[in-house]
């Protein structure tokens, strides 16, 4: 079967939205390419249709996520105290641990059909976390890989101060992708207290506003992020 190629991403920003709001969006978008991929199978290969992409950008209330595989241990705080803390908490389909989002927080959502793209989930990891790189030297601020662990990381080549700034965590059927990154902008940093952050007991959370001491405009960030992911994919963005 040939497969129509378009590089074309629709870019929303949901803004300050509800978790189960913002998944409910991801999961519709996410079936509906699935759905065209799947009807493209019955199609002869002069009709077959592009599939979308789409780039959700958004900030939810406090909430806790743990991946399929996650240990429910790694929360530290019983679900039954989250309201006292102002949290929910959700059981999720992605891969990874636990993990934590708030505003203040960046979350970014690519749900879109690598076939359009290039069909290797390493290079998509890779490139998401080199985006939030090539966004965090714009601030003068260098950043890194640490071999073995997804997210990206401030002094990361010193196991005692290394310290996660994004984390992520991805879904991906038939080469569709949902779900994402998560990077630390003006968060509040007191809830990764309630939680062995992506189950990784000795390495400390940090955030743009805790390494510059002060806070950082969120709408500037959106906008370096956006073009570093859109050059990376090379994607045609589409507001």
């Amino acid at each position: 079967m040939n497969h129509v190629i378009s590089r074309a991403t629709k870019f929303i920003d949901l803004g300050l939205i509800d978790y189960q709001q913002a998944w409910d969006r991801q999961t519709d978008l996410f079936n509906s390419i699935l759905r065209t991929k799947s009807e493209n199978r019955n199609r002869p290969a002069e009709t077959q249709q592009a599939t979308e992409n789409f780039l959700l950008f958004c900030e939810h209330p406090h909430v806790y996520t743990l991946g399929k595989s996650g240990n429910e241990n790694n929360l530290l705080i019983s679900k039954e105290n989250l309201h006292s803390i102002g949290a929910s908490y959700y059981h999720i389909n992605r891969g990874g641990d636990i993990t934590y989002h708030g505003p203040g927080q960046l979350v970014v959502y690519p749900v879109i059909d690598l076939e359009n793209f290039f069909t290797d989930i390493h290079q998509y990891m890779r490139l998401l976390e080199e985006a939030v790189i090539q966004t965090l030297h714009v601030f003068k601020i260098k950043s890194g890989r640490i071999a073995g662990l997804t997210g990206v990381w401030l002094d990361w080549e010193d196991e005692k101060t290394a310290r996660k700034i994004c984390a992520m965590g991805v879904k991906t059927s038939r080469w569709v992708t949902m779900h994402g990154l998560a990077l630390n902008v003006n968060t509040d940093l007191s809830y990764f207290k309630q939680m062995v952050p992506c189950g990784i007991k000795d390495k400390a959370v940090t955030s743009l506003d805790k390494e510059f001491g002060h806070s950082v405009e969120m709408r500037e960030i959106k906008m370096i992020l956006r073009e570093k992911l859109a050059h990376l994919f090379r994607m045609e963005l589409i507001d």
